[in-house]
């Protein structure tokens, strides 16, 4: 995920002319622009020739992907019922099916938030290793099984407290050896490593995640340095032979500004693969003019060789910050309802006509006269298929373009595509034309519109593009209840999604009840890790969430534990995360929380849209509130809140600051605190029964 600041806007771009005027006083356009050539009817317009020579050089493409990481992007995937979840799979992983992704790039998780919540870490001691946490070798198996070719990169965001030396430690390379090995038992095949997300680089340390690689049997996967933003890596790269020798691939951050694609010097001088190991940011249904812009520019002004977008799915709750973006939105497992928009289709514009392998034809490949790029690519063999790839975001009127292959390419019809790139109407996505037949020269001739992306090829593609339609969106229903018995120890329980720390199931405490409470029976919820850890991001204590963000007067209730010191929340009406809250400029949740305290004392707060905590009611309990269960509760009603305490009403107060959002358990601390028996019901029926647990999903 992103540590700098969101650039608004399409990429713009210039015309042809213009672009090749910036080229000369930029280094980093490298790109070849073919000249245009003007029909003798001078009311025509000039007809752009492009010739595709089947022995034409260029860099080796790398790869289109995208990230599943930067914190729970894909929680609520995990979570969606079938035939959905598979469909939502196939629009990701498919070959020629929808984006077709040919690499997926996870996070290896630390329990820590990296943005949009924690992921599990596989090893929470030096001695205790857990293959089966999380969902990422999951979601790998999944993607593996729909495309045996697709290569995985891991890189860490943050990590686990435990570390003697920190970040930049033998212990880290000792942890990220056992994540290669967990990568094994799932029967799957780490290509790319990475260090640490954009939180700069230790050149020592690379060195010795190399030598590590190799003589733990893992020599073939190859070492990106250093996912972060800017060049200044491959210059240290440069006057730096042991760092230089100890990576493969530079590995750069949202290379792009609003006018081009940078790079360097000391970058191409080191004869590695670039890439743009996270770039895209983009919104699944608005972001479509930029990502294509983005993807070609990144080649024709700067040589980068794989574009992987942040991140694959908008798979997380709508309270979390950068909501809808993503190639395609699935949140909301309990409808199944999911949604595609002209981003994925842009991906699958490129994706689908090629395979990492190829080569860039660099004459082929540059600025179109009337603005936009085009780049195309070859497959190796005695006879190479080849595909080209048009975006015209920076166009404003209709151009002419001739694709004439010399060599030993075909010669016959090219397939073509188009994706309007601002349209809201799915049937201008991704739409199969006409086949493109030669002329009498040999010129496969087409007009381009402006806004759009366009894809001639020999390949075939496009099976995915009139699937079925997804199911309608819908709130989830009420009541809604958890009481974690239906899970395996260590799982995490649907529809949980964890902000801070690890939420999991375990069995319950046999701590004594309150006098008027009840005890946590079977399995609760359990936050497992105790050393804060190396945290990427500003997330103050551990917190979960869960539930519809729409949801609007309920009762929640849940039964707590606190061990030993400290405070637990039990939070309603949550409805979007606040970054840079109070005077430790943490990262924090817009809602209602009540807490209690290990001393029995409680308070009502609501943190308001201003970064501001209000007291709406505080008091003490009789019954100690350390290591003894206790059942707290918060009711909404329009503007009425009532807090209970083991089943006494606390507090009645009247606050507008929020009529609806999820719910959500949290503690001020990193101990074993429990929860048990989450439950929401309607408010008109807070005294109703209800239904059994959810089953696990494993």
């Amino acid at each position: 995920m992103p540590g700098t600041p969101r650039r608004s806007g399409a990429l713009r771009r210039l015309p042809g002319r213009a672009a090749r005027a910036v080229c000369a006083l930029a280094v980093s356009c490298l790109a070849l622009v073919a000249p245009a050539t003007a029909h003798a009817d001078t009311g025509t317009p000039p007809v752009q020739q492009i010739a595709v020579d089947s022995a034409g050089t260029g860099r080796v493409f790398d790869g289109i992907g995208a990230i599943s990481g930067g914190g729970g992007t894909s929680r609520l995937l995990v979570d969606y019922p079938e035939p959905e979840r598979s469909r939502i799979l196939d629009y990701l992983f498919k070959p020629g099916y929808g984006a077709s992704l040919q690499i997926l790039k996870v996070e290896i998780g630390s329990d820590t938030n990296s943005s949009n919540g924690a992921e599990p870490s596989h090893m929470r001691t030096p001695t205790q290793v857990d293959c089966d946490l999380g969902y990422e070798w999951w979601l790998m198996e999944q993607a593996h099984k729909r495309n045996p070719q697709i290569r995985f990169y891991g890189l860490e965001w943050g990590a686990p407290g435990w570390f003697d030396g920190g970040f930049w430690s033998q212990d880290n390379i000792d942890y990220l050896m056992q994540w290669l090995g967990c990568a094994q038992q799932h029967d799957l095949h780490i290509n790319y490593l990475g260090g640490w997300n954009e939180k700069g680089w230790d050149a020592a340390w690379y060195g010795k995640l190399k030598a590590a690689l190799v003589r733990h049997g893992h020599g073939d996967v190859k070492v990106v340095a250093a996912d972060n933003a800017g060049w200044q890596v491959a210059t240290d790269m440069k006057n730096n032979p042991a760092f230089d020798a100890a990576t493969d691939v530079v590995g750069i951050h949202y290379p792009c500004s609003a006018v081009h694609c940078s790079s360097s010097p000391d970058a191409l001088s080191l004869d590695k693969p670039l890439f743009a190991s996270e770039s895209g940011w983009n919104n699944y249904l608005t972001g479509a003019t930029r990502l294509a812009a983005e993807m070609n520019h990144e080649y024709v002004d700067s040589r980068i060789t794989a574009f992987i977008n942040w991140p694959a799915a908008y798979a997380w709750y709508p309270t979390v910050q950068m909501q809808g973006s993503g190639l395609l939105q699935a949140n909301e497992p309990w409808s199944g309802h999911y949604d595609l928009g002209p981003t994925l289709w842009t991906i699958a514009q490129t994706a689908q006509f090629t395979r990492p392998g190829w080569s860039y034809v660099d004459s082929a490949s540059g600025y179109l006269d009337g603005g936009g790029t085009y780049v195309t690519l070859r497959s190796p063999g005695p006879r190479p298929a080849y595909t080209t790839v048009f975006e015209t975001t920076g166009a404003s009127a209709p151009q002419n373009v001739s694709v004439t292959p010399t060599g030993k390419l075909p010669r016959g019809a090219l397939h073509r595509w188009t994706t309007t790139l601002e349209s809201t109407d799915p049937a201008d996505w991704f739409v199969r034309g006409h086949d493109v037949s030669p002329d009498a020269k040999g010129g496969h001739g087409i007009t381009l519109q402006p806004g759009t992306v366009t894809t001639l090829t020999t390949m075939s593609g496009g099976k995915g593009r009139a699937a079925a339609s997804a199911p309608r969106a819908r709130t989830m229903a009420l009541p809604y209840r958890d009481t974690f018995d239906g899970y395996r120890t260590a799982a995490t329980p649907r529809y949980v999604s964890d902000m801070e720390g690890a939420f999991q199931v375990a069995p319950c405490s046999t701590a004594p009840q309150a006098a008027s409470g009840s005890r946590g029976t079977g399995r609760c919820l359990r936050q497992s890790i105790t050393t804060p850890p190396t945290k990427w991001s500003r997330v103050a204590a551990p917190l979960t969430l869960s539930g519809d963000s729409r949801w609007t007067d309920y009762t929640v209730s849940s039964k707590v534990m606190i061990d030993h010191t400290g405070t637990a929340s039990l939070l309603g009406r949550v409805v979007n995360q606040l970054n840079n809250v109070g005077t430790g400029r943490v990262n924090a949740w817009q809602g209602y929380y009540l807490k209690l305290s290990d001393a029995g004392t409680w308070s009502l707060e609501v943190l308001a849209p201003d970064k501001t905590t209000r007291v709406l009611a505080s008091g003490s309990l009789s019954s100690p509130g350390a290591d003894t269960w206790h059942r707290l509760s918060l009711g909404f009603s329009g503007q009425t809140i009532t807090a209970r305490i083991d089943g006494t009403e606390v507090a009645q107060v009247s606050d507008t600051t929020y009529d609806h959002g999820q719910v959500g358990l949290g503690l001020d601390s990193y101990t074993t605190s429990q929860f048990d028996d989450l439950t929401v019901v309607a408010a008109q029926h807070a005294s109703a029964s209800i239904s059994g647990p959810y089953q696990s999903i494993d």
